[in-house]
């Protein structure tokens, strides 16, 4: 019988890599996506290549809907193996003086609160089995400030759930972690390029490795803690970001950089 994996946010980006991912390791998928039609297309294309997938269409920020979807998936499929909270939103540059509430709260009510319910929904299923591994989709912003000012917090409270959930449900055989990409070039973060609010050539800039992370190697790393070979592993976020977060602090010490080439 196959293991399960339920993927929120799965029907595009780094989602729908990971979904992909863990359907070439076995997994039966449920992808869970607000959007219909994309998230029964990359079933269809998983199932159309052997593998296994449904979709389900919800809103995550809505913590009714997802108690829903777990108890259907639960009675149709069993208690998840696997979880990826990958389910998000980005926003526009701002302050926190002049941020938009409305769009810092619509949000905070995917970012976190998708995160969280699916946590919640999901992890109760694992905690009666007694066995599950959840990844949570972070980011750098995790760690560092940057001027998004609901982006940023809603992913460091991520962080946070992750060292709690960690602990909450390691008495039951349940393990969490969490990934923090840098940019990555998704559908979103591609259209906000072709608006002009970002640039991939600055993006570079800050990279140890002069590389753009793609959704292929969050996911690569997400089957990786969800895999027994990180069964030892639990309540860390483990940043993927060719090495943003060194090389930020890093090329901005005062002394300039050691190398002249």
């Amino acid at each position: 019988m196959s293991k399960i994996a339920v993927v929120t946010g799965g029907a595009s980006g780094i989602g729908e890599a990971c979904a992909r991912r863990l359907a070439r390791d076995g997994y039966a998928i449920w992808i869970l996506d607000m959007n219909r039609t994309a998230a029964e297309t990359v079933a269809d294309d998983i199932n159309g290549r052997g593998g296994q997938a449904h979709a389900l269409q919800i809103d995550v920020s809505d913590p009714v809907a997802m108690d829903e979807a777990a108890g259907q998936i639960g009675a149709q499929s069993g208690a998840p193996d696997a979880l990826v909270t990958a389910a998000g939103i980005i926003e526009t540059v701002s302050t926190v003086l002049d941020a938009d509430l409305a769009e810092h709260d619509r949000l905070w009510s995917v970012n976190y609160g998708g995160t969280l319910n699916a946590c919640r929904s999901f992890g109760r299923l694992m905690r009666a089995s007694g066995s599950g591994a959840i990844v949570t989709v972070g980011s750098i912003n995790s760690y560092v400030a940057l001027p998004l000012p609901a982006y940023c917090p809603s992913k460091t409270a991520i962080l946070r759930l992750v060292e709690l959930l960690c602990v909450e449900l390691g008495r039951h055989g349940v393990r969490i972690n969490g990934v923090a990409p840098t940019f990555v070039l998704t559908p979103a973060l591609q259209a906000r390029v072709d608006a002009g609010e970002r640039s991939i050539e600055a993006m570079l800039t800050v990279n140890a490795l002069k590389r753009m992370v793609d959704a292929s190697d969050i996911a690569d790393v997400a089957a990786f803690l969800l895999s027994d070979g990180a069964r030892a592993v639990t309540g860390h976020m483990m940043p993927v970001d060719a090495g943003y977060l060194p090389a930020a602090t890093f090329t901005t010490f005062p002394g300039g950089e050691p190398w002249s080439d």
